[in-house]
């Protein structure tokens, strides 16, 4: 009797984890190919909007700053991020540490991507105050005072969601987390590029998620112990 009410209260658990926990399925892959490519911007470059610099003049200001929520580099897109959103098994999701730093009265980097269950260090070492708070939905929203004394403070993030920081006291202040499901997601840098490695051989949807010019995606096929190229071009609607 014991047993048999063990096992129902096993299945019962079960059936109220979230679907996001069972969805994926890590292990070892062998014969795994790579998916790759370039985010390209369509159209003329923008220019780079300044940003107004309005408090704590004498640490926010030593630095000129503008608005990277576009950020095009030889016409090549910056912080987007690529991902394969529908796969369910492959190489092992394994949570990491990162970093975003307040330097400057920015956050850097502007875009970060890990996999859910990662945590994150948040720096502030200018000496005065910031206050991170997050634009969570899915998982908790957190809003912490970082006073000039506190230089670190970590937070866990649980639940795959791509969650918008600001700072409560510097509004020019923002940031992304990108926070993944799967290992299977890279950030463009100044090259455009990407590099998806040890998929599994299927046919997948690979999406590019972009902060200000939305999301796009390709049906990609991939062979065992093969590259597959694929380009993405995003513009303004």
């Amino acid at each position: 009797m014991k047993t048999r009410n063990f096992g129902a209260f096993l299945l019962a658990a079960a059936l109220v984890l979230p679907y996001s926990a069972l969805a994926y399925d890590g292990s070892a892959v062998s014969d795994g190919g790579t998916i790759s490519g370039v985010v390209k911007f369509a159209g003329a470059a923008p220019a780079a909007k300044k940003v107004d610099v309005n408090k704590d003049k004498e640490v926010c200001g030593k630095t000129a700053k503008s608005d990277a929520s576009l950020i095009v580099s030889g016409g090549n897109l910056v912080n987007a991020v690529v991902s394969i959103t529908d796969i369910k098994k492959g190489k092992k999701l394994e949570p990491i540490k990162v970093t975003l730093d307040q330097n400057g009265c920015e956050y850097k980097p502007h875009v970060t991507a890990f996999p859910a269950g990662s945590t994150v260090e948040i720096l502030n070492p200018d000496g005065i105050l910031h206050n991170v708070h997050s634009y969570s939905k899915v998982n908790t929203a957190f809003n912490i005072a970082q006073p000039k004394f506190k230089k670190s403070v970590t937070q866990k993030i649980d639940k795959p969601e791509i969650i918008n920081l600001k700072c409560d006291v510097h509004g020019w202040m923002n940031a992304w987390l990108f926070v993944s499901e799967t290992p299977y997601f890279s950030l463009t840098d100044n090259s455009g590029g990407f590099k998806l490695t040890d998929v599994p051989a299927g046919t997948y949807t690979v999406e590019v998620w972009h902060e200000t010019l939305g999301k796009t995606s390709q049906k990609v096929t991939v062979k065992a112990k093969a590259e597959a190229k694929v380009n993405f071009e995003m513009g303004k609607k």
